[in-house]
């Protein structure tokens, strides 16, 4: 606790004794255990607790009435928080929001759109950054850090921690800009899992933890994610990441979120299929799932659009916010 406190809330988030922390997620989870209280213990900083669900209404309230100048959430509640604001804007013109007193919103759990993000800093002012953590190390352990944001990646390794992406086989490291196996090191790590020892053998690599998500790197040493190993769809003989297909629909007005998965074809071969929540204003059609089609092949290779497009009310979700892929495939 004290290593990721050291390296992830000082070194990243600067967290001081004048910050107050509200986190989305309880304290049962690895997420919320350091957001509210490991982090905030380290440094004597404030944490709101509180019983309600993390709605957006309870959000913004909690937020404003304890003066929180940092919020840890996940993506799918940030952009719920934008809807939300949307319609108060509508009744109320020119008000000011409830997030004046933050300065930073760690998020984790799932990738952040690039879309939202963008999304989110124009109607609040402030950055998201966004960095996968995991129970098996803890915390966060790559980041986005304030004023040095990469939009759809996860940002530079956090101090204290190693990373680099290697190939299936898990013998040789991946070049820049080559899709692999993301590998971990840091000494928040697990050692293995209880009573799983086929688990902890496939995981736990000498001093090296295998994430089980696929990544690249850029040039400039931040990285990017593709989805979990598990998610990622070999189409035509040629991998296609759902959540490049995701951010591309994102970009499409009338989408709120999706989810893409792979699905069988009358020949028995894999294509993509995206699981489509609608914004406001727009209704499903055979016209729009044309349009959604098309938007996707102007944007991305061919193979990688969406073959089918169903339009549901809401995806399958875990308590943190994480979309349950395999209940849609």
């Amino acid at each position: 606790m004290q290593y990721s406190a050291e390296h992830y809330g000082q070194d990243i988030l600067k967290i001081t004794e004048k910050d107050i922390c509200y986190s989305a997620a309880r304290l049962f989870f690895a997420y919320g255990l350091g957001n509210a209280m490991f982090f905030p213990m380290s440094v004597g900083a404030a944490a709101v607790l509180n019983p309600d669900p993390p709605a957006p209404a309870h959000v913004f309230r909690l937020v404003s009435q304890y003066k929180a100048t940092l919020f840890f959430g996940v993506p799918t509640l940030f952009g719920q928080m934008l809807i939300a604001q949307e319609k108060l804007d509508k009744e109320n013109p020119g008000a000011p929001h409830a997030l004046q007193t933050l300065r930073a919103c760690p998020s984790a759990g799932e990738a952040l759109p690039p879309d939202l993000y963008h999304k989110f800093v124009e109607r609040y002012g402030v950055e998201i950054l966004d960095g996968p953590g995991s129970t098996e190390m803890l915390h966060i352990y790559l980041s986005n850090r304030i004023g040095a944001i990469k939009p759809g990646s996860s940002g530079q390794p956090v101090a204290g921690y190693e990373e680099k992406i290697m190939d299936d086989e898990g013998l040789n490291e991946l070049p820049v800009g080559e899709v692999g196996n993301l590998w971990i090191r840091g000494r928040s790590s697990l050692r293995y899992y209880w009573r799983k020892r086929d688990k902890t053998a496939s995981t736990v690599i000498g001093e090296w933890i295998n994430s089980g998500d696929k990544y690249y790197k850029d040039a400039d040493g931040f990285f990017f994610p593709s989805g979990r190993a598990d998610d990622m769809l070999k189409v035509g003989g040629i991998w296609v990441s759902p959540l490049e297909v995701e951010n591309c629909l994102r970009e499409h007005a009338s989408v709120m979120e999706c989810a893409v998965v792979g699905a069988m074809d009358d020949e028995n071969l894999v294509k993509p299929k995206a699981f489509v929540v609608l914004n406001q204003g727009f209704a499903p059609s055979p016209e729009l799932e044309k349009e959604l089609k098309t938007w996707v092949l102007d944007r991305l290779a061919k193979f990688k659009y969406p073959r089918w497009v169903v339009f549901i009310d809401s995806l399958p979700k875990t308590a943190t916010g994480k979309i349950q892929r395999f209940k849609l495939r």
